[in-house]
């Protein structure tokens, strides 16, 4: 084989010149590698030199937490080991090495390489470009990051990456609705079982009845036990898919107040689940954490507890757990705030005088809730006749009041904007906010555009869901005949934040308090927003910036590249802000904030930002271009 020939059409070395070349063989070897050898350990082989695989072929993959193998791939002839190694991870092997076959390789050492990499900067950008590709897949970060695990890190692993199909749900035992309570009683007592579910003669599932309902609706309320069953038992049913990870499970459980969900697969009932059964295996977990909320008895106990919440967030996001993941969790924890203060204004002020929703809007209404956040909502009540609207008005404005004091007193700050349900412009009845959509969408200015981008990011905290779908139904009509201004505007406000980055491809920043800082939440802004110019533009009404990518996606109008490029980017944007964030609040540095140093960040993170930057940068261009009609930098 001609070896130096080879090498030199092998990517990336056919951007060296010849004497680099020369350079390579003079300091290189050929060596053999037997097959079925492991000639490097995850995070433990310091490499010495790089290898050019000439025949044969390597497997690498890393090492996961229950010994297996993960993120399995093989390199073949012209396949390069090393370089992100040597460049990236202290020279320590980021993955284990298996021979494949019997293989023949050129060992290029570390020295003649950093050299080159020196003194060539196209051939450095190739690596850069190549390992920044690599951060944005799902798991490889969390891989070449993995720190020591804390003492319950295998009940966060086990709750955020094992499936339900991982567990042994029990049996579900059934009864037929026309049985008595006494018959139900005692097949529950029989199987040792505190939730029985109840069919109809023809076999469909209508709802159940748990050794709790026996007591309370039936004994204690001195009702008939020989009466049937369907008389007492509760509904619906809450299922599950045995492919959904145990998190959801538990989230829905909270979520629902419910105690036991069933869990489906391919359409059938196999099994069922325990909220006490999940949480039993440890008594601190974030959901236990999140159950402390609906416990509180008073305002003080609300704050003291999201004053805990940062130390969870951490701790999460140390173990690996993806950041969508991590933002249920802050999600969660603030929709039970949410909903316990405002169960403690009704129970304050009485029965409202019609039915509400009290509606979370922005980042809050995206799922995407940081620790460093104020209030974002607003209030739909239903449509009344003239003579009660002034009772009804006064009445949800001092319960918005009261709500907006409350949430602020346990660390929800007020809204700058004066985006909240206190603030009479957010505080209307169903018909006058369609009119305010009508019109946002009909007559769309700069100004409106902004509003209309807030409140389309709007969901349900509270209140009957019916209104706010009747909303949701009215916008999506109204976008379906949407002028091409409208997106215009859209796109323009998608436009107003560039990602920080210099003509040279470095981190742009700005002098804060004495340091050179970028804002993380405007280089994630460009992609909540040109990701909302989408599904505005194809009616898609989910709020997550998740979920609309994923919609696009399954709609064919992103490609997958284009898909899992803003995907990864984004989540790794929040998962960075996230834990910044939490270290701040831990170490009593003051409040959060969203700057941060690019020289308090690795070398692995720096490298990552700028490739993110840059795919954020070719997406501006594109909705310039499909939505602007230029390329102009507005």
């Amino acid at each position: 084989m001609d070896v130096r020939g080879f090498i030199k059409n092998t990517t990336p070395f056919d951007l060296l010149p010849d004497e680099s070349i020369d350079k390579i063989m003079d300091a290189g070897k050929q060596e053999h590698a037997k097959k079925e050898s492991l000639i490097y350990h995850q995070n433990y082989t310091k490499l010495k030199w790089i290898d050019i695989l000439l025949e044969g072929g390597f497997q690498t993959y890393f090492v996961g937490d229950d010994l297996n193998k993960e993120m399995v791939e093989e390199l073949g002839p012209g396949d390069v080991y090393g370089p992100l190694s040597l460049l990236y991870n202290n020279r320590t092997s980021i993955r284990s090495v298996l021979i494949k076959a019997d293989t023949k390789l050129f060992r290029v050492p570390q020295n003649t390489f950093l050299e080159l990499i020196n003194s060539y900067p196209d051939f450095n950008a190739f690596f850069i470009q190549q390992f920044g590709t690599k951060m944005q897949i799902p798991g490889y970060s969390k891989m070449l990051n993995r720190e020591e695990a804390p003492l319950n890190a295998a009940v966060y692993d086990h709750f955020f990456t094992k499936s339900i199909s991982s567990l042994h749900p029990r049996s579900l035992i059934t009864c037929y609705e026309d049985q008595s309570v006494v018959e139900a009683a005692q097949i529950m007592s029989k199987t040792r079982q505190s939730c029985i579910f109840v069919k109809t003669r023809d076999e469909k599932y209508i709802g159940y009845m748990t050794d709790i309902t026996i007591r309370e609706k039936v004994v204690a309320a001195g009702m008939d036990a020989h009466a049937p069953v369907r008389e007492f038992m509760a509904s619906p049913i809450f299922v599950i898919s045995q492919e959904a990870l145990i998190y959801e499970a538990i989230l829905m459980m909270f979520k629902h107040k419910i105690r036991y969900v069933v869990v489906e697969k391919a359409g059938e009932y196999t099994g069922l689940l325990s909220r006490n059964k999940l949480l039993s295996d440890q008594s601190y977990s974030p959901f236990v954490f999140i159950q402390s909320f609906k416990l509180a008895n008073n305002i003080e106990e609300l704050k003291a507890r999201w004053e805990q919440a940062p130390e969870i967030v951490f701790q999460i996001l140390s173990r690996g757990v993806k950041a969508e993941n991590v933002n249920k969790v802050i999600n969660t924890i603030t929709d039970s705030i949410m909903q316990t203060i405002i169960d403690k204004v009704l129970e304050e002020m009485g029965t409202p005088p019609c039915r509400f929703v009290f509606m979370v809007l922005g980042s809050e209404g995206r799922k995407e809730q940081t620790l460093k956040t104020d209030q974002d909502n607003a209030l739909i009540y239903e449509d009344r006749p003239a003579e009660e609207r002034e009772g009804i008005r006064e009445y949800f404005l001092a319960f918005a009041e009261k709500v907006s004091d409350h949430l602020n007193e346990v660390g929800f700050v007020y809204c700058e904007g004066g985006f909240m349900a206190k603030n009479p412009k957010w505080n209307h009845s169903l018909s006058h906010w369609k009119q305010n959509y009508t019109d946002w969408i009909a007559e769309i200015i700069p100004e409106t555009a902004a509003n209309f981008a807030t409140f389309f990011d709007s969901r349900r905290v509270y209140g009957d869901r019916e209104l706010i779908d009747e909303l949701k139904d009215h916008i999506k009509e109204h976008l379906t005949h949407a002028s091409g201004r409208l997106f215009y505007h859209l796109a323009v406000n998608a436009l107003k934040y560039e990602p920080p980055l210099t003509f040279f491809r470095s981190i742009r920043t700005i002098s804060k308090n004495n340091q050179e800082v970028f804002n993380i939440k405007h280089a994630m802004t460009p992609i909540v927003d040109i990701i909302r110019v989408y599904a505005l533009k194809h009616q898609i009404m989910s709020t997550n910036t998740g979920e609309r990518l994923l919609e696009l996606y399954k709609s064919d109008l992103m490609t997958k590249e284009q898909y899992y490029e803003l995907l990864q980017a984004y989540y790794f944007l929040m998962a960075m802000r996230l834990k910044r964030q939490a270290k701040t609040i831990i170490r009593k540095q003051g409040d959060p904030t969203n700057f941060i140093e690019p020289k308090s960040l690795t070398n692995i993170e720096r490298v990552t930002l700028r490739e993110i930057f840059k795919v954020i940068a070719r997406f501006q261009t594109r909705v310039k271009t499909e939505f602007t009609g230029t390329t102009a930098i507005y």
